[in-house]
């Protein structure tokens, strides 16, 4: 597996993206389930344009390649990559007042890009980390991601004690907050208009450190010319919403700026083992 990463990042990231949107296409081809899902979260979000559908796809692969072209260059390199940085000044400002940083980043984009460009530009990040189901991977996983002033936290208890000392030491953390938790680690809340598990994390981590909430988006640009970065505001609360809801809106408002670079065939909305399914609560009183 090693030998095939090496392989992929000798190969220019023109050729990388080329060669990850032809395999997506075969896989979606030959997968009606990942099909399903993809059409499924389209459609749900209020997409029906083919042209969209296929650039999804497309997009789907060149995100999945390129991980093994982001871990195995220098980290250096990668950075250089990066041509245009928007709302930097928001992470400068939350510094300024002495505060941590949370940085929240989706599977949209390059996100592995825009963790190595935070760590190399703007101060340490610990980002939370969950292992591969495949452990032989973890070896190549966190080489290519645990480098220069980017640290991991595990997805445990031990992982969100470390978050907590590097926001009460003014650092950033990092989080992929459309990952689905597991039991006791989430809430259901609307994603796109349908019920969604989802983390309660990155919002007692706010709540408890008063650290600001930065959105983050890496948007990969055609034929392989690099990367553009945009940070956000996290949005005001609506009144009577709920933290998760609230986390969503901020999700759903990023994603709609590129939609076709989010990874949408990724199961959001499936139900974790031993979670009750939304509204069986409500149902059983």
């Amino acid at each position: 597996m090693r030998l095939l990463f090496l392989l992929v990042a000798a190969l220019p990231l023109r050729a990388v993206h080329a060669l990850g949107a032809g395999i997506a296409r075969l896989v979606f081809a030959l997968s009606a389930g990942e099909r399903r899902r993809l059409d499924e979260n389209l459609r749900g979000a209020g997409y029906a344009d083919p042209a969209l559908r296929a650039a999804t796809i497309r997009e789907s692969g060149k995100m999945l390649l390129e991980m093994a072209w982001v871990w195995t260059r220098p980290q250096d390199e990668v950075v250089a990559r990066v041509c245009g940085v928007e709302g930097k000044a928001l992470v400068e400002a939350a510094r300024s007042r002495g505060k941590g940083v949370i940085v929240l980043t989706p599977h949209l984009g390059a996100f592995e890009v825009a963790a190595h460009y935070f760590g190399a530009k703007l101060g340490p990040l610990t980002a939370l980390y969950r292992p591969p189901r495949q452990r032989a991977f973890e070896p190549l996983v966190r080489a290519g991601r645990a480098r220069g002033n980017v640290r991991l936290a595990s997805a445990d208890m031990r992982g969100v004690r470390a978050l907590l000392r590097a926001l009460k030491h003014g650092e950033a953390v990092g989080i992929l907050p459309d990952q689905v938790p597991s039991r006791g680690e989430g809430a259901w809340a609307e994603f796109f208009g349908r019920p969604a598990y989802t983390m309660t994390l990155a919002m007692r981590l706010h709540e408890s450190t008063g650290a600001e909430i930065v959105l983050l988006a890496c948007e990969r640009l055609p034929r392989g010319s690099g990367f553009r970065l945009r940070f956000a505001p996290f949005p005001d609360p609506a009144a009577g919403e709920s933290p998760e809801r609230r986390l969503n809106r901020a999700l759903e408002d990023l994603i709609r700026e590129l939609p076709e670079q989010y990874l949408w065939s990724y199961n959001r909305y499936k139900v974790p083992d031993d979670v009750p399914p939304p509204g069986a609560a409500a149902e059983r009183g």
